[in-house]
């Protein structure tokens, strides 16, 4: 292997992480961004309040999105398996 697919296995371990991390992270700050809009018009300062709504936020991404992550990560973890072969020869 050359740098060039040192690089590669980098971007898409990087791709990786980002397209499985997103779904999850994305519904939690959605639904940080409500409480803590609901928690301003109402005058509610408990920081209990914020953790359940991101918790079940992260829950419903994981239900709706983990089909595509496992598949992400699956498909990643082929193409490193498959490039096994590779490494050390010039």
């Amino acid at each position: 292997m050359n740098i060039d697919d040192y690089l590669r296995l980098g971007q898409i371990s990087i791709e990786t992480a980002v397209y499985t991390c997103a779904p999850i992270l994305g519904f939690g700050l959605v639904a940080g961004f409500l409480v803590s809009i609901f928690q301003a018009a109402t005058q509610i300062n408990d920081p209990a309040l914020a953790f359940i709504p991101k918790i079940g936020a992260a829950i419903v991404g994981m239900v709706l999105f983990g089909h595509f992550m496992i598949n992400r990560i699956a498909g990643f973890t082929i193409f490193v398996y498959s490039q096994i072969g590779n490494i050390g020869v010039h």
